[in-house]
Order: C-alpha cells, then sequence, then structure tokens
C-alpha cells in the first residue's frame, strides 16, 4: 500500500430521512427516522484528488480502493488477496453468437472460489475494528464458506446457519474451518429467521446481509475494477474505444440474483465512479433468477413496488433460492426502470445447459448461479433485449470446490427440524425418504420414461441396498405391485395406458395393496381438483425437476442414512 493512509473518513446516511452520523459501531437503523437502508459515505473531494493516479503504485487487489470502504483503520484489515481478478473475453462464445463484446468478470479466483470472499474480507475487517469476537451468519454456501475462511484468520467465531439442502460439499468445507455449522431442514428464507433468533438469544453479532453496510460497499469494488479493466479490452484492435474518461462503464452488467446484493452494490460503484468524473455513464443492469423461485422477475413483471415472496422454491440452484428477496427488490426495480435493464427468469435446465456451454466453449467451468448468469444473457440475446454490438459483462460468481468426506468424520453438523403443515409437501426424495421406517427394503418404480427410470434407480442405489422392480406403464405396474409386494411405490403420473391417478386408485382399492406408501413423481402442474384427488393417498408430491442433478441428491440421501 503506497504512504499516502490515513484514518478513513466515513459516514452512515439515511435513505428515508438522509440523517448522517460517523461510522463507529454497526447501527441496525437510522437513529432519527428508524430507516433499515443506511448508505456509507466518504470525502469524495479528497478521494477525486487521489484516484486515478495514486491507484497506479498499489496492488491490484479490492483494497487498493480502501478510502471508499468503510473501514477507518488498516490495522483492523482481514485480507487473503480478495479481488483484482481477471476480465476475460469470451471469445469463442461471442463468435458463436456474433458479439464481440462479451466479459467475464472471473470471480472463481478469490480465495474460496466466488465473489462473497469480497464481502468476507471487508465484513470481519469491520467486525475486528468494532470488537466483535463472535458473529452469526445465514447462507445457502458460498457466504458461509467465505466468511468461514476469513474468521478463522481473523480469530472470530463464527455460527453458520445453512439449509440443509445446500450440497455437504460446501457445508464440509465451512466445517473444515472451524465454524459451527448448523443445518436447518426448511427454505432458505426461514433459516435466516432461526439465525436471528438464535443471534438475539445468545446476544451475538447478525451478519444482516444486504442491510449490512460492509456487504454492499464491498460489492462496489467489482465495479471499480470492470471500469479500470475494460479501457485496455476496449482499446485493443478487436475492440473499439469508447469512452471519454479514464475509466468506463460496460452497456450491460448481468449477474444471477438471489438477495440482490450484487448489483445493489455494483450499482453504487458506478454511481460514485460517476461522481468522481472516472465513467460517463451508467450500465444497465440484467438481474436473472431461476423460474423455480424468481419473485423479483414476477413481482416486476406485475408492476410491484414490493416483492411477493416464494413460499415453496422450486430449483436444483440452492444458492440462488431466495423466496424474499426484502429491499433489494424495490432498490433494483427502480433503477431499471429509471436506466433500463431487465430482470428475466431461466429454467434449471437452461442453466446446466449455459454451464456446458461455458465449459466447451471457453474453459470456464461455474457453479450452478454463475450458470444462471449465462444463461440470462443467452435469454436476453434471443429476445432482443441486449444488441449483439454492445458491451456486455456477465459476473462468474464462483466455482465449486468439494471437501473430502473423511476429513471431518460424523459429528461435523448441528441439525435443527423444522415442522411444515403443509398437507401434500413437495421437496425432494430425502423428505419422502426420511418419514419411512427402516423396514422399507423393496421399492416398485412405475415410470414409462425409461431416463426418469434410470436416474431414479441410480438415486436410490445411493440410499441403501434395496430390491428395486420397474414397470413401464400403469397397467404393468399394478401387476408388478400385486405380485411383489414392495415396501414402496414410485409412481409417475403421466403414462400413457393408465395413469398414475387410475394407478393409484386401483392400488387403493385392493386391501392387498392400499396400504403400500407412495410418492408421486410427475411433471404435470396440477389442478386444485388433481390435488385434492391425491390428498391422503400418498406419501409426497414431488416434481421431476427435483431429480436432475444427480451429485446434489446422492449427498443429501446420504446424510439421511
Amino acid at each position: 500500500m503506497a504512504n499516502d493512509y490515513r484514518l478513513n473518513q466515513v459516514w452512515l446516511e439515511c435513505a428515508r430521512c438522509g440523517h448522517r452520523v460517523p461510522f463507529v459501531r454497526p447501527l441496525v437503523a437510522c437513529e432519527r427516522c428508524g430507516g433499515e437502508w443506511l448508505d456509507a459515505r466518504y470525502d469524495y473531494d479528497h478521494v477525486r484528488g487521489l484516484w486515478p493516479a495514486v491507484l497506479r503504485g498499489r496492488p491490484f487487489d479490492m483494497w487498493r480502493y480502501r478510502e471508499l470502504l468503510p473501514l477507518r483503520d488498516d490495522t483492523h484489515r482481514v485480507t487473503m488477496g480478495e479481488g483484482g481478478t481477471p476480465l476475460l473475453r469470451a471469445t469463442n462464445l461471442g463468435l458463436m453468437l456474433g458479439c464481440p463484446h462479451i466479459y467475464v468478470k472471473d470471480e472463481r479466483q478469490g480465495p474460496t472460489g466466488s465473489f462473497k470472499d469480497r464481502q468476507a474480507s471487508l465484513a470481519l475487517s469491520v467486525m475486528k475494528e468494532h470488537g466483535i469476537t463472535e458473529a452469526v451468519v445465514a447462507s445457502t454456501g458460498n457466504v458461509a464458506i467465505s466468511y468461514s475462511a476469513y474468521s478463522a484468520l481473523a480469530g472470530i467465531k463464527l455460527w453458520a446457519f445453512l439449509t440443509s439442502l445446500v450440497p455437504s460439499e460446501k457445508m464440509r468445507e465451512v466445517a473444515l474451518y472451524g465454524s459451527e455449522v448448523i443445518k436447518v431442514t426448511t427454505t432458505y428464507d426461514q433459516t435466516k429467521k432461526v439465525a436471528a433468533r438464535f443471534a438475539a438469544r445468545k446476544g451475538l453479532f447478525l451478519d444482516r446481509g444486504i442491510r449490512n453496510i460492509s456487504a454492499r460497499e464491498s460489492m462496489k469494488t467489482v465495479a471499480f475494477e470492470i471500469a479500470e479493466q475494460l479501457p485496455a479490452l476496449l482499446d485493443s484492435p478487436s475492440g473499439g474505444s469508447r469512452r471519454d474518461t479514464p475509466w468506463c462503464a460496460p452497456d450491460w452488467y448481468i449477474q444471477s440474483v438471489s438477495g440482490g446484493l450484487g448489483p445493489v452494490g455494483v450499482w453504487k460503484g458506478y454511481e460514485e465512479l460517476m461522481m468522481l468524473g472516472l465513467v460517463d455513464r451508467m450500465p444497465k443492469l440484467a438481474c436473472i433468477q431461476v423460474a423455480g423461485c424468481a419473485p423479483m422477475v414476477h413481482s416486476f413483471n406485475k408492476g410491484l413496488e414490493e416483492a411477493e415472496p416464494v413460499l415453496n422454491p422450486q430449483t436444483l440452484v440452492i444458492t440462488v433460492a431466495t423466496g424474499s428477496p426484502g429491499p433489494a427488490y424495490t432498490f433494483l426495480a427502480r433503477v431499471i426502470r429509471e436506466h433500463g435493464g431487465a430482470f428475466e427468469a431461466v429454467t434449471d435446465e437452461e442453466t446446466f445447459r449455459a454451464m456446458h456451454v461455458m465449459a466447451k466453449l471457453d474453459g470456464i467451468s461455474m457453479e450452478p448461479a454463475a450458470g444462471v448468469a449465462f444463461a440470462g444473457l443467452f435469454k436476453l440475446l434471443s429476445k432482443g433485449v441486449i444488441k449483439r454490438d454492445e458491451v456486455i459483462v456477465v459476473n462468474c460468481s464462483g466455482h465449486t470446490f468439494p471437501v473430502e468426506k473423511h476429513l471431518l468424520g460424523d459429528k461435523w453438523a448441528q441439525t435443527v427440524e423444522v415442522p411444515t403443515q403443509a398437507p401434500i409437501a413437495e421437496d425432494g426424495l430425502l423428505g419422502s425418504l426420511e418419514r419411512l421406517d427402516g423396514r422399507v427394503r423393496s421399492i416398485a418404480i412405475i415410470e414409462d420414461d425409461p431416463k426418469a427410470t434410470l436416474l431414479l434407480r441410480r438415486i436410490l442405489q445411493t440410499r441403501g441396498e434395496y430390491r428395486i422392480f420397474e414397470a413401464h406403464g400403469g397397467a404393468e405396474g399394478i401387476e408388478m405391485v400385486r405380485r411383489e409386494r414392495p415396501d414402496l411405490i414410485l409412481l409417475d403420473l403421466m403414462m400413457p395406458d393408465v395413469d398414475g391417478f387410475a394407478v393409484l386408485e386401483a392400488l387403493k382399492a385392493d386391501d392387498d395393496t392400499r396400504d403400500v406408501p407412495v410418492i408421486v413423481v410427475t411433471a404435470k402442474e396440477l389442478s386444485a381438483a388433481e390435488r385434492e384427488r391425491l390428498t391422503g393417498r400418498i406419501e409426497k408430491l414431488m416434481q421431476k425437476g427435483s431429480f436432475t442433478d444427480e451429485e446434489l441428491l446422492e449427498e443429501i440421501l446420504k446424510q439421511a442414512a
């Protein structure tokens, strides 16, 4: 770091009433009006006199921008070299799509493999500066991993609450750093509430996600880096200069969103760069969600000011399955209405296809959450929302690195059961099998799709030593169940000869088969009348989309063993 260091001047400003106070301790809300959205403000005149000249002597990492980060004293900094990630031209993808200016912000190259390392570095630094020694965080994976690594370096004890659907590889990495892992058997939104109650009861500091000043401010550094990196790429022979300022903004910034933290922070970063005269325009934001959990997309399409929550997310991309995005939606919806941009939803299948495309075309293997962003790019291009000659930056938010199972033994996590009240629960195979006793030894699969049958067989084989029987039609299935008397039936509803409803009625009408538990597996969107036909007759209703990620289900099922 250059020797221009001084104690950083930081203020907190309420977005509602404008009240400003020095940032000397964490605040949950404005002391004047109670508003919960507080923004960090700095001595911008001082920064304008320093940047960009002073940055030339600093390492290219997140902390080069420390005048615009809410840490007063550098002695409290907790860092492992986060930030400074490459901005890569997607050469082959651009050729295929006819888009010469697609760039990938490669956040896989952080210390723990995701863009959350920026957040963890700043958050743990601020905790350390404020004397916090024990903290609680709720996460769908990457935040808990990053916070765990940085809390180990900072000497801060971390309690990490994760929904039980988080892949076990990610949970094991959290545990490896020494954090207390709490698996909560419910959605991420409910997990956040459990974590908050725990923190309040124990009197511990709770990381509040997007409401945390450090979290939002850390994401500005993505914008700062892109603005510095783009000129060299655009001024290259194939680039074509597009700027009248030292740095520049892309036409589009694309990221998958869950709680919306990344785009909110990036937007503030560009606002500050505009204020400093370093860029001359703002990018359009494209916020991409999975179709099975897209509260922002649906709410924006309805013209709502606040997001309608999704109470029962249906996606395998667990890291972005936030049903209640909170204040980020209101902020991002306003930005996109006023400045252009887009909310878009993509399916799990489109996400996985995008992951294959990026790996096979440009050698970039990524986590599913990053695949969501690229699937959104493809869809927005096909719709003509994004023009093929525009400058596009996509955040490749992370890479998954599994931890070997044998490193931790059996007692590396605690589990909290959260009961549900639904008459027919819609969840994965784990939820269905957990309620069956240990006497289940034989399972019948009645399914006309050979690929679905094979996948079900493989999943069950990871669960235990079952005898598995298969029937590829309804009539054949009825005869098989009567003949083999299985302990459990997996039943498809959509079959060409005798459908699943008729199979179920036939089995329930037979005294010899009426008590065999049935799990319905379907891709069909059920009407209210069809749901009524199933109520009280089956153990579970499960969407076929729940089976497409084999590795995730294998690990979940092993935890139930």
